[in-house]
């Protein structure tokens, strides 16, 4: 070993007079340079092929990694596309700078963002952390109960809902199947390579899981014709009281729904201002992508030019459709009858129920009928299944409140009044709009 230290000592010296710069004389230059250039590689010397034997023979000693269970690669696995969805989720969302407009400071901005509530955590989210922070959660329930942690990996990691659809129904036909003919050993077979199996159920994710969780196992049987063994997912025969949980099961998947983040209201009250109908809205509420913010500023300059054509009632209103879809959420302020204004977020594509409701449960008398009128005069109904896009009330609106006047008139014959509005919560939070 320590002659094959020697030996890379030499070598390293003979290569830094090759290539030098200081020498003794102007005639030493080239000849060193052409003796380096000359030079053969050397094989290894004996004592440096000793010294790999010996280090690739203790590399062979030291003992193998211990191989994974399906339950502790499933947990690595999740970490590292966890942290990898993070960082790719986080780039993708980060917020497209409009070199054209100065940057708004925070305390500026009507609502700072957007915000998600975790339905499994109560984890208030940001958008760029939802997605993550709810697959962490649903493999984090494994523990606890792996049939609801599964079927909630199929429905909410698949997003193509009729090939979920038919992955559940061929896997509750397998059980439907086995509860039949419980002891029909090829019902409890399922053949991991079946072009069906392998097309409709095993591409999605969260199947496997779900299996595994019901109660069948990875089994490699032969198979006639060929020389290796093929994997089989085989649940074990089951008692009469087994079954039924097999049952209970296949009944959850079929209920199952996806998980998604809730979009968390914010719900403000302000006093009585001038300015109610001034909006300062974060990136958040945007639908554009850096190429549609350049055309957006290529259509701002058109603008002008557009106006002064004639333009037909189609045109009008494909613009206006064109110019909703730009948004993903909506702020929307109700002006109550004492000028109080209360502020929620919204859906662009929410019902105008969604924002009957909001305002209900904001008031403490939420039980007397009310209307709420649009700006331009449109009012509102609440039996009305149509979106709050779809009523101009994108990206941002104020919205007027007031009671319904024939039950008021009751209210006050009868010497009752309303003094406060808004529910105490709301009161005790309420700001100064800046």
């Amino acid at each position: 070993m320590k002659k094959f230290f020697e030996d890379i000592k030499k070598d390293i010296k003979f290569k830094s007079a090759g290539t030098g710069k200081k020498l003794t004389d102007d005639t030493s230059r080239p000849q060193a340079s052409q003796s380096h250039a000359a030079r053969p590689r050397q094989a290894p010397t004996e004592g440096a092929a000793r010294a790999g034997a010996a280090a690739l023979a203790r590399i062979d000693q030291q003992p193998r990694p211990k191989v994974q269970t399906s339950q502790d690669a499933i947990r690595k696995q999740v970490k590292k596309e966890l942290e990898a969805e993070a960082a790719a989720v986080a780039e993708k969302e980060k917020p497209v700078e409009d070199v054209s407009a100065p940057v708004k400071e925070l305390a500026c901005l009507s609502v700072t963002g957007v915000f998600f509530t975790c339905p499994l955590t109560g984890a208030t989210l940001t958008k760029s952390e939802r997605e993550v922070h709810i697959k962490e959660a649903i493999f984090m329930r494994f523990e606890e109960d792996a049939v609801a942690a599964s079927v909630m990996m199929i429905h909410t990691f698949n997003k193509d809902r009729e090939k979920v659809k038919a992955a559940v129904d061929i896997i509750s036909k397998y059980i439907e199947n086995i509860c039949k003919n419980p002891a029909e050993e090829k019902y409890r077979k399922i053949k991991v390579s079946n072009k069906v199996f392998q097309e409709k159920v095993h591409c999605l994710e969260g199947s496997r899981e779900f299996l595994q969780a019901v109660g069948f196992v990875s089994v490699m049987f032969p198979v006639d014709g060929q020389e290796e063994d093929e994997e089989f997912l085989v649940l074990p025969e089951q008692g009469a009281e087994a079954l039924e949980g097999v049952k209970e099961s296949r009944e959850r998947l079929q209920r199952g729904e996806p998980v998604r983040a809730r979009l968390e209201r914010q719900p403000q009250a302000f006093r009585a201002c001038g300015h109610a109908a001034r909006f300062e809205l974060p990136p958040d509420f945007y639908n554009l992508t850096a190429d549609e913010l350049r055309r957006e500023q290529q259509q701002r300059s058109d603008l002008l030019e557009k106006n002064s054509m004639m333009r037909t009632k189609a045109m009008r209103e494909k613009d206006e459709q064109r110019e909703r879809r730009k948004y993903n959420y909506t702020l929307l302020r109700v002006r109550l009858p004492d000028g109080t204004l209360l502020q929620g977020t919204f859906y662009a594509w929410d019902k105008v129920p969604a924002l009957f409701q909001f305002v209900r449960e904001s008031l403490v008398d939420g039980w007397q009928p009310f209307e709420l009128i649009a700006p331009g005069g449109q009012k509102l109904n609440e039996a009305d299944d149509g979106a709050l896009a779809e009523c101009n009330l994108v990206p941002a609106a104020v919205v007027t409140f007031s009671w319904d006047a024939a039950v008021q008139a009751d209210i006050a014959a009868a010497g009752g009044t309303t003094a406060t509005l808004l529910k105490p919560s709301l009161q005790e939070s309420i700001q100064t709009l800046s």
